[in-house]
């Protein structure tokens, strides 16, 4: 098998996956945030700015991994 037939089959399905973890991610913070502001909505806001912190870290990961796929196809 030559590299770029496995660069080909490979880069799909690692961004694939790569954007399955970030939705798994994203939708375990936002539900964690969710509960705890419910528990304690006076800490609303302290519960708010470290959701959006942790959801621009996985998203940062993601667009790493789309951004390596654009180079890889480049490869192609």
């Amino acid at each position: 098998m030559d590299y770029k037939v496995a660069l080909a089959l490979a880069m799909p399905l690692g961004l694939g996956l790569a954007a399955f973890g970030s939705a798994l991610g994203l939708g375990k913070a936002v539900a964690s945030a969710m509960e705890a502001t419910g528990r304690q909505p006076e800490a609303a806001t302290k519960i708010l700015i470290n959701m959006a912190t942790g959801c621009a870290f996985i998203e940062a990961l993601t667009i790493y991994a789309l951004v390596f796929a654009f180079v890889l196809a480049g490869k192609l």
